[in-house]
């Protein structure tokens, strides 16, 4: 928590983030948890995802809290196009939207309108979207949203988060829409009287969580990198004799590859998500705080970095 607490508060730091941003791409090592800046590079990693050993994808265009209309549409917009892409590759995927990103600040309503008109479009390609969550701040009027929009399209799933404590209420109001919910534990920096602060807890919630998704009527999505999760996980599938079209594991492109190829090599359905972008450094700074072995990858990057520049200005 120590750690995770320090990467929070680097991540408000301009001069921190700045440089991270200048150098991630330039340098790699962001590329180990975006896929790149631009669409294509995203097809491009989604494809050979695909090869390797049929995984599924979620594209997720990186950028949050827009301030107009007009940035609202343009988001919108991409996100049409990143479900055409898809449909035009003939990749197994999907899209990952932030409402936040589509003017949840500006008017509800208006980001209601763009919501529907995106899932109305993957449906009519037969394709699925997912509604990212996001702080607390926003998980009512997520909620109010999603469940309009789910009303209308069956095609609309969303993310629920472990750690917060009214998740498991919110499971309650969910349930008779029988929808699709991928269960994280939670990425956003939150406080102790929303959200549970120890790992224990947070753990214990989890399978709290995801014994009520395999019991009631949803089709959840396992989104996890914590083997002891995907151990229990496991367990439960198998004991309620779950077969592989009632349910997905998720995880985070570049994120414990290790434990990706492994779910595969049993035949467990794996659905990678796939972020891109040019705003990409919020998004980068949550993926370090989650596992302290995230931010030395960095900083060896980082080091790597310092020691050619010294390398090239030293006089010969």
């Amino acid at each position: 928590m120590l750690i995770r607490n320090f990467i929070f508060w680097l991540s408000t730091k301009k001069s921190v983030t700045s440089r991270i941003a200048r150098r991630g791409m330039q340098y790699g090592f962001a590329r180990r948890f975006v896929a790149g800046e631009t669409l294509a590079e995203a097809l491009a990693a989604s494809q050979q995802l695909a090869r390797e050993d049929g995984r599924r994808v979620s594209l997720n265009h990186l950028g949050e809290n827009v301030h107009t209309e007009a940035e609202a549409r343009r988001a919108c917009e991409s996100y049409l196009e990143m479900t055409r892409q898809l449909e035009a590759a003939g990749l197994d995927g999907n899209i990952s939207i932030k409402l936040t990103q589509l003017g949840l600040d500006i008017r509800p309503s208006f980001c209601l309108e763009l919501t529907r008109e995106i899932a109305a479009a993957a449906r009519a390609l037969g394709r699925t979207i997912e509604i990212d969550m996001e702080g607390s701040a926003y998980t009512e009027a997520t909620l109010e949203i999603f469940e309009q929009t789910r009303r209308d399209h069956d095609n609309v799933g969303l993310a629920v988060q472990a750690y917060l404590y009214r998740t498991e209420r919110d499971l309650e109001r969910l349930r008779p829409l029988r929808p699709k919910l991928r269960l994280v534990k939670g990425a956003y920096r939150e406080p102790k009287t929303v959200a549970f602060q120890k790992k224990g807890d947070m753990d214990a919630n989890y399978r709290r969580l995801l014994d009520k998704l395999l019991d009631g009527g949803f089709f959840p999505a396992i989104a996890t990198h914590d083997p002891a999760m995907l151990d229990y996980a496991r367990a439960q599938l198998q004991a309620r004799g779950f077969t592989p079209d009632r349910y997905e594991f998720q995880m985070i492109y570049g994120v414990r590859r290790d434990l990706q190829a492994e779910l595969r090599r049993q035949n467990h359905p794996l659905r990678i998500y796939v972020p891109f972008g040019t705003d990409w450094c919020p998004y980068f700074m949550r993926r370090l705080s989650e596992r302290p072995a995230n931010c030395w990858f960095v900083l060896r990057n980082l080091l790597a970095e310092s020691l050619r520049g010294r390398n090239t200005t030293r006089p010969s």
